[in-house]
């Protein structure tokens, strides 16, 4: 008959070491939505300044007085 080991893990030895595992992936999913979002804000700055700009010119092109060679 074999021996089997058993290795017995104290109660606050065992939260200890959980509390640890938990907060490493927290903080780094954290850091990388923090990141996202930043990224997304980006984006959508670049997107509504473009359009907003885009907007303008068409205005500009169609709202401006008759030319010389029109006239």
């Amino acid at each position: 008959m074999k021996k089997v080991n058993v290795k017995v893990i104290k109660k606050g030895a065992a939260e200890a070491s959980s509390d640890k595992k938990i907060q490493q992936p927290t903080k780094a999913r954290d850091a990388a939505r923090d990141a996202v979002k930043t990224v997304t804000n980006w984006v959508n700055d670049f997107q509504s300044r473009k359009r907003e700009e885009t907007y303008i010119a068409f205005e500009n092109l169609f709202t401006q007085g008759p030319q010389a060679s029109e006239s």
